[in-house]
């Protein structure tokens, strides 16, 4: 399934959102416009769904509780609001519609009571859940859980809570893998990439070996010495590894362990690695770090090629502060969703018809809408 709408009321910077998505979306705009904030929305709902996630009251304590949560300019409406919209595929319509509201109890322990959830059959016309109901209304405690978090209450609807408890996010960190000392233990949900070799290592090995051989396939475009992508366990210890020859004059002289790859090498094969495994949303946050721009360019073409090897294909969200990004021309501006940080919250932009006339007159995405999305410059930049 893939997210098809993306509606928000008083998250965090943005006090609303309403906007259609594609199978790829890419977020642009200046800083604390709400790249990541928009992102977490999804991961949210993750937290929420996932069955060792705990659940509503643990989400919102994770990200500071409602104070932080709810958008500073929600002064008289302090209802949190996401309703996201499902389909099974890009050219088919919604077939799922799920809505969650809430907000602080306002007295005694000011606990985040859900004020509307509500899940809809969209190809049947059913309303499968509408809270509160009778039996909330007698016990006002049952408005602490969400149903989405419960499997005896999502029942009907439980492919919507599988789709969001099965989302990744990847912003992976090459020195955690390189030097597995500094990660002083992992994080939930492994957004760091921290468990990237364990991943491949828990891997079918005929499952593992046909990916390894796309993924070099893929790799040789930014990385064309490399060769023989593989899978290796040390002998001694038992820890996965990859290992790779670099051709240069000395034949088979230059296999490479991952901790010899460089930066933006290991995070080409997490996002490649990311893309094949699995069919659930992906998130991926600034994937341009330590990546040449001209590297950065071919990220667009390579999702799309690592989309149509993947025996599912899973919709992609990017966040990127790089020009280079939206250069390829696999962007369609349809796929941007541009914030402009405005006196009323941060603003989603779509491309304007005029802005995609531009590209259907050859210019590209990032000189069609790029700019906008670019800060004023500063006067001076300066510590002092």
């Amino acid at each position: 399934m893939l997210i098809t709408r993306l509606a928000l009321k008083n998250w965090r910077n943005f006090k609303s959102v309403d906007v259609p998505l594609r199978e790829r979306v890419y977020v642009i705009g200046p800083n604390a416009s709400g790249k990541s904030n928009l992102l977490d929305v999804l991961r949210f709902l993750r937290d929420i769904a996932r069955p060792e996630g705990g659940g509503l009251q643990l989400a919102v304590k994770a990200r500071g509780g409602m104070t932080r949560l709810r958008c500073l300019l929600a002064r008289r409406d302090p209802e949190v609001e996401i309703c996201i919209e499902l389909a099974d595929r890009p050219d088919q319509p919604a077939r799922w519609r799920y809505t969650l509201a809430f907000g602080s109890e306002g007295k005694g322990a000011q606990r985040v009571l859900v004020t509307r959830e509500k899940a809809e059959a969209l190809d049947s016309g059913y309303v499968l859940l509408n809270r509160p109901d009778a039996a909330d209304k007698k016990d006002a405690a049952r408005l602490t859980q969400t149903s989405l978090e419960q499997v005896t209450a999502n029942q009907s609807f439980r492919e919507v809570a599988e789709f969001f408890a099965a989302l990744t996010y990847l912003h992976l960190v090459p020195q955690l893998l390189k030097h597995t000392e500094l990660a002083g233990g992992q994080i939930g949900g492994d957004p760091f990439g921290q468990s990237f070799l364990e991943r491949i290592a828990r891997t079918t090995p005929r499952t593992r070996d046909a990916r390894l051989r796309k993924m070099e396939s893929a790799l040789r475009a930014c990385v064309p010495n490399m060769r023989q992508l593989q899978f290796k366990r040390d002998e001694v210890t038992g820890r996965p590894h990859l290992e790779a020859l670099y051709e240069h004059w000395r034949p088979d002289a230059g296999w490479q362990r991952e901790d010899q790859f460089s930066d933006g090498t290991l995070r080409l094969l997490g996002i490649m690695w990311s893309l094949l495994d699995g069919d659930s949303l992906l998130l991926l946050e600034e994937p341009e770090l330590s990546l040449n721009e001209r590297i950065v360019r071919q990220i667009p073409g390579l999702i799309v090629d690592m989309q149509r090897k993947a025996k599912y294909r899973r919709q992609v969200f990017i966040t990127t502060h790089s020009a280079a990004m939206l250069e390829h021309s696999s962007v369609d501006p349809l796929d941007v969703l541009r914030l402009d940080p405005t006196g009323d919250g941060s603003q989603v932009r779509l491309a304007t018809e005029e802005e995609r006339d531009l590209v259907r007159a050859g210019y590209t995405v990032n000189e069609a809408l790029g700019p906008k999305g670019d800060p004023a410059p500063p006067a001076q930049l300066s510590i002092f």
